[in-house]
């Protein structure tokens, strides 16, 4: 059941909304990582969006977040619902599905048709069944392209991928979801670039696919495409903590 938020608690709610807006994280044994950039994420949005305010919102995420149990694996949902048409914020506290540690990627052969890929929410139902899509075509992901054909990101994650030592992604104005996993790897990447490519450039290179539920899996395969996968040489030598979101703060 989703609970949602008056400004001071938190109670239950049978009317889930119009869904507009929406944030996660995974919460293990009680800790979290980066939780301010996901408030902040999902605050940016709500303002820009539905005019909330900072303040409003920030405490909401706070404050929902302490909800998760300090025991286990949680990947709660903190949501901006339209109920009778005006804006409510909500959560749905929720067990943490399985993680995997690599991927496959499938190339649709269709243009993203997101309308709002800087925001997380508005585009969930065309991002879900292109996802699905993707499953049937025996990979995990599909992978989204701009109208030049230049590699976005995957439906559910942040691609990155390597050139020897540097750690290269879409260029920061490309219209791609600010992630908060693929923030944090590219601040901590010694050498860093941003380069717009096309799938098959590609080929051979150590591909990461990154995102707050799974932390860093490299790609293992290509669906519908004669493109090579590389070698996950520096996955396997990065430090666990990098790679596995279940390492954080302590939420309390």
């Amino acid at each position: 059941m989703k609970l949602r938020w008056d400004g001071a608690r938190f109670e239950p709610s049978e009317e889930p909304g119009d869904i507009r807006i929406i944030d996660s994280w995974l919460t293990a044994e009680g800790q979290v990582r980066a939780l301010d950039a996901h408030a902040r994420r999902f605050s940016i949005s709500c303002a820009e969006l539905f005019g909330l305010t900072a303040e409003r919102t920030s405490e909401f995420v706070l404050t929902a977040a302490a909800l998760s149990p300090v025991t286990g694996r949680w990947f709660p949902r903190v949501e901006l619902a339209l109920v009778s048409g005006e804006p409510r914020l909500q959560v749905w506290v929720r067990p943490a599905p399985p993680v995997s540690r690599s991927v496959r990627l499938w190339l649709p052969g269709i243009p993203d048709a997101r309308t709002c890929p800087r925001v997380k929410g508005p585009d969930l139902d065309w991002l879900a069944g292109l996802r699905q899509a993707a499953v049937a075509a025996g990979a995990d992901e599909a992978v989204l392209l701009s109208p030049a054909g230049h590699v976005l990101e995957g439906t559910s994650t942040s691609l990155l991928w390597w050139r020897g030592a540097t750690l290269c992604a879409p260029p920061p104005d490309a219209a791609v979801l600010p992630g908060v996993t693929r923030s944090m790897l590219l601040a901590e990447a010694a050498d860093v670039a941003f380069e717009n490519v096309r799938p098959a450039e590609l080929s051979g290179l150590e591909v990461w696919s990154v995102n707050a539920l799974h932390g860093v899996r490299p790609v293992t395969g290509w669906v519908g495409a004669a493109i090579e996968a590389g070698p996950a040489a520096r996955w396997a030598a990065s430090p666990r903590p990098l790679l596995d979101h279940a390492q954080g703060n302590p939420l309390l």
